[in-house]
């Protein structure tokens, strides 16, 4: 059978592909942040969360509200799609822009993609990690940049656009307070350890995630800033709750599932040396298939000893008085 030319070479492009794309991905990992040795775990704040902006333009007599929706641990998905606007369902963060004019029924929308892969996984995030400690010695947390988005501004022109997320230390913030999740399972694990961590210490009204701006900041990118407060970024929050016991039974179900596979290969492995050597068929392709018939038995016997046994000990023993 002959391939095609024009499918072998589709073929030959996916597999080049991929190892670009498996390093891609590995580019940024929330579950498993490693800064200066400390590790740090932001997987309970995934999710799909939406942010809101509204400015007023006075000289324009204009007002543009803006809808931020990100996803710091995985692609937006469907997310990134609203009615007419499309963003890029492989970025992690986007923006939907509504501009009205008051003196005139021109609308100009637009959905622009801030951070994240291009189409299949292509382009590049340039995820930056760096300790707050490393600006301010008085600070503790995390400022994550994220790369790989586009602006176009009110004359046409295209800009780089970025994204810069300060993760703050706050003991007494799961990060969720005033933001729902969207796109996880409402029973989700990291989710709901979040949600029961919301509950514990003081609570404030404001929302844990905040938007600080939008804009400019030369000519040619433009940057989103928003600060996070969550006890995930405090440099000692993982090791104080490494009580967990997920890991134990992780553990015991990898050893479960080592131990089915081992015997399932010696099993397949004995039917078939007794079906290729002594031509065996049906109970005798199984190894040691004469035991395994008198298992039962053997079991049998070995209960009807310990009844026995159990009876004979209530007895007298020696001769009956006269």
């Amino acid at each position: 059978m002959r391939i095609p030319s024009n499918l072998s070479s589709t073929l030959l492009s996916s597999a080049l592909f991929l190892p670009s794309l498996v390093s891609a991905l590995g580019n940024f990992n929330c579950k498993d942040i490693i800064v200066d040795k400390i590790k740090y775990d932001l997987s309970p704040l995934g999710g799909v969360h939406t942010l809101y902006n509204v400015v007023e333009e006075p000289e324009e007599s204009a007002t543009i509200n803006t809808t931020y929706v990100l996803n710091i641990c995985s692609i937006l998905g469907k997310a990134a799609n609203r009615e007419h606007l499309k963003c890029g369902t492989s970025k992690n963060i986007c923006g939907f822009e509504y501009r009205r004019h008051a003196n005139s029924s021109v609308e100009i929308d637009q959905g622009f993609p801030i951070a994240g892969y291009d189409h299949l996984g292509s382009g590049s995030k340039d995820t930056e990690v760096t300790r707050l400690k490393e600006s301010d010695s008085s600070r503790e947390g995390l400022l994550i940049k994220f790369a790989g988005g586009s602006y176009e501004d009110t004359t046409g022109k295209k800009h780089t656009a970025k994204a810069v997320i300060e993760f703050n230390c706050d003991p007494d913030r799961s990060g969720l307070e005033g933001l729902r999740t969207t796109n996880e399972p409402v029973g989700s694990e990291a989710v709901l350890r979040a949600r029961e961590e919301e509950g514990s210490g003081n609570r404030n009204s404001t929302s844990s995630l905040q938007f600080k701006s939008f804009g400019p900041v030369d000519d040619d990118t433009y940057v989103l800033r928003l600060d996070w407060a969550t006890r995930y970024a405090c440099d000692k929050y993982r090791d104080d709750n490494k009580g967990d016991s997920s890991s134990h039974w992780g553990f015991f179900t990898w050893l479960i599932i080592l131990l089915f596979m081992c015997i399932a290969a010696y099993l397949i492995f004995g039917s078939w040396l007794n079906y290729n050597r002594y031509g065996a068929r049906g109970w005798d392709l199984l190894p040691h298939g004469d035991t395994m018939r008198d298992v039962p038995y053997i079991f049998q016997d070995w209960v009807r000893r310990v009844v026995n046994t159990l009876q004979g000990s209530g007895s007298r023993g020696g001769y009956s008085a006269v």
